[in-house]
């Protein structure tokens, strides 16, 4: 009979594949396929097109109602210029905490979902089905979730419930806000920066649009957040530029500049109208430099839409998890997940998951063992729910 492993074990298995969006997620998910095949459950594989990555699904016991999904991500931000302690791909344990890439966000509620299978497929007797989804490219847009989504459409029973496992503490989220990312590419014309009037450059130019996202940022600080924002922290829509590059040399008038510039949008607003907005602004600034030479421009390309999680309406997913955590208090979160996916694809949809969110993308990621064993403690309180009529 193959080895079960504990929770902990997997962990250790999964943080040891540097999974870094960048590259290649396959050797983890083999590793998945090989270790959940061994133990009976069956799984599926959907690959991306254009790249060497693949997301798992798999379901286990009947085709009925009232299932479960498990949702997480296998892939993690990269440690690139981070003065971590330890080996970032090796799990260390110390003073009750364990250290790696991913241990918090998300590989910690990843092996908790795999060990859940295997736990659950031991004992038998689920009158409902328990399925686990194991997505890639999360973390550059949350752009693996729809895909998956769609690949297990008549594949495994639709689930009624979804759990998405990022990092909560093992509280109940139940909204959160959603997300639009936009890669700008200004192409100015050169000259020698002495005749700048006959130049366009780009660098400037783009100045003009990040220094449109702090006056959005500042009119909306200013303003009375509405009731449904109110709820989030911070209480309105942002606008972020984390990544920019641009130039040649101090006295050339630049001929390209490219950034990224995000939204993370409150629910009750239409993600569409800030994407307007931005695009006004980008066709203003636009007009400015061919107005100078005709053939410059701005080439703004869609890189991700992350719908906003809702709260529901006594939804089954909610109503699951507080019973399975005792948490009853009203929480929701600034940060995209998954969950707004398969709630846009007909699930009911939380977020649950160990670990805190502070810790996420940091040198030196840690999760909690308590937090750990408080989830394998949700998972068998979920195995026993599931078992019963």
């Amino acid at each position: 009979m193959p080895d079960i492993l504990g929770p902990r074990a997997i962990l250790d298995h999964l943080v040891s594949f540097p999974t870094v969006s960048r590259d290649t997620n396959i050797p983890l998910i083999d590793w998945v396929e090989d270790y959940l095949t061994s133990h009976g459950i069956t799984c599926h594989r959907h690959k991306k097109l254009d790249e060497p990555k693949e997301a798992l699904f798999a379901s286990i016991g009947p085709d009925a109602p009232g299932g479960v999904v498990l949702s997480g991500h296998t892939d993690v931000v990269p440690v690139d210029g981070q003065a971590w302690d330890t080996d970032p791909f090796t799990v260390t344990e110390k003073d009750g905490r364990l250290y790696g890439r991913g241990t918090c966000d998300m590989k910690g509620f990843d092996a908790l979902a795999i060990w859940a299978m295997v736990a659950a497929q031991q004992k038998g007797g689920l009158t409902r089905p328990l399925q686990i989804a194991l997505s890639y490219d999360e973390e550059v847009g949350v752009i693996g979730a729809e895909p998956l989504i769609k690949a297990m459409e008549g594949v495994v029973p639709k689930a009624e419930a979804v759990i998405v496992g990022e990092p909560t503490m093992m509280k109940v989220v139940t909204g959160h806000k959603g997300g639009l990312g936009f890669d700008t590419h200004v192409q100015g014309f050169e000259v020698h920066s002495s005749l700048l009037p006959e130049g366009v450059n780009a660098v400037m130019m783009a100045a003009k649009l990040v220094d449109w996202a702090n006056q959005v940022n500042a009119d909306l600080t200013a303003r009375t957040p509405e009731p449904r924002a109110s709820v989030f922290y911070p209480p309105f829509t942002t606008v972020h530029v984390g990544m920019i590059e641009g130039g040649t040399a101090h006295n050339i008038t630049a001929k390209d500049c490219r950034f990224v510039l995000t939204f993370r949008v409150v629910d009750g607003e239409d993600p569409e109208d800030w994407a307007r907005a931005y695009m006004d602004r980008v066709a203003e600034v636009e007009a400015e430099m061919q107005a100078i030479r005709p053939e410059t421009k701005i080439v703004v390309d869609r890189l991700f839409d992350v719908p906003g999680l809702s709260p529901e309406h006594e939804g089954a997913a909610e109503a699951l998890a507080r019973r399975l955590t005792g948490d009853n208090a009203p929480r929701v979160v600034s940060y995209g997940t998954e969950a707004g996916h398969f709630q846009q694809g007909g699930y009911s949809a939380v977020v649950c998951g160990p670990g805190d969110i502070a810790q996420a993308h940091q040198p030196n990621e840690f999760l909690e063992i308590a937090q750990l064993d408080e989830g394998q403690a949700f998972m068998s309180r979920l195995i026993d729910h599931l078992r019963t009529e």
